[in-house]
């Protein structure tokens, strides 16, 4: 069905219950079912609803809805300036096709663990709205994202919104990814913000993006490097190997180390 409020959606939802999948843009959804991954009752089309929709900014935070693209992200001039490490890593997102119908909303909801927006969600301490019958509610990337696809949305609640601090003027951010082909999930890949404090996010090295907060701290490459091997727990996956993941992700915090360290 195709609710044409949030309200009218959020009824849908907890009448169902479990039974009830929402479905966005489709782009993880539609495969989960084709691999029968998933056999939900009743599917919730809420890409009707408008307050979901469109880029905001004010006071120098960006608001983004739910059911923004990746390739409305990829255009926006707002996102460019103000979110320049979004505008970074949505060019990273799958293939164009796939860009003109997945949205920002869908991705955090999935939670995948190679998905580019979880991990930039943690180095820009992006807030997550969610709202449910109950009101709406915000949580902190920080704490959404819990493990494998898995996230703090609870049952008959639904991703509205993420709103993030506009980069400002001596901020610096870089986003970089290692995948065997543009288009192909990243083996291992990394959101770096560099402001009054530096926050690396490291993703598909375990089951939920991750911060090296040690890494963070240090003054020197050699020591941030080194950091780096007790601030992740790496496990490997069907085609890349634990130990290889860890060096790849070394070579990436030299690359982000040494790009935020000269960008203007």
């Amino acid at each position: 069905m195709k609710p044409r409020s949030l309200d009218e959606a959020l009824e849908v939802l907890e009448r169902h219950g479990e039974g009830a999948r929402v479905l966005a843009g489709g782009q993880s959804l539609i495969p989960s079912l084709n691999m029968r991954l998933s056999s939900p009752e009743l599917l919730v089309d809420i890409s009707s609803i408008g307050s979901l929709k469109g880029i905001t900014l004010d006071q120098d935070v960006v608001r983004i809805g739910a059911l923004v693209t990746h390739a409305e992200l990829e255009r926006s001039a707002e996102i460019a300036r103000h979110v320049p490490l979004l505008a970074e890593a949505v060019r990273h997102v799958a293939h164009p096709a796939i860009r003109n119908r997945g949205t920002l909303g869908g991705s955090l909801a999935l939670a995948d663990p190679a998905a580019e927006y979880p991990a930039c969600a943690l180095a820009l301490e992006a807030t997550i709205f969610i709202s449910g019958k109950r009101g709406e509610r915000g949580v902190k990337a920080a704490h959404f994202f819990k493990g494998l696809f898995e996230t703090d949305l609870k049952p008959g609640e639904i991703v509205t919104a993420v709103e993030v601090p506009a980069q400002l003027d001596g901020e610096r951010s870089v986003f970089l990814e290692l995948a065997r082909r543009q288009g192909d999930y990243a083996i291992v890949g990394l959101a770096a913000f560099r402001g009054a404090e530096t926050r690396f996010a490291f993703f598909n090295v375990g089951p939920k993006p991750v911060l090296a907060k040690n890494a963070a701290l240090k003054k020197s490459l050699a020591e941030a490097k080194e950091a780096l091997k007790a601030d992740l727990l790496v496990t490997g996956d069907l085609y890349t190997d634990a130990a290889t993941k860890q060096h790849l992700a070394g070579v990436l915090l030299e690359r982000a180390w040494n790009k935020l360290s000269t960008s203007h």
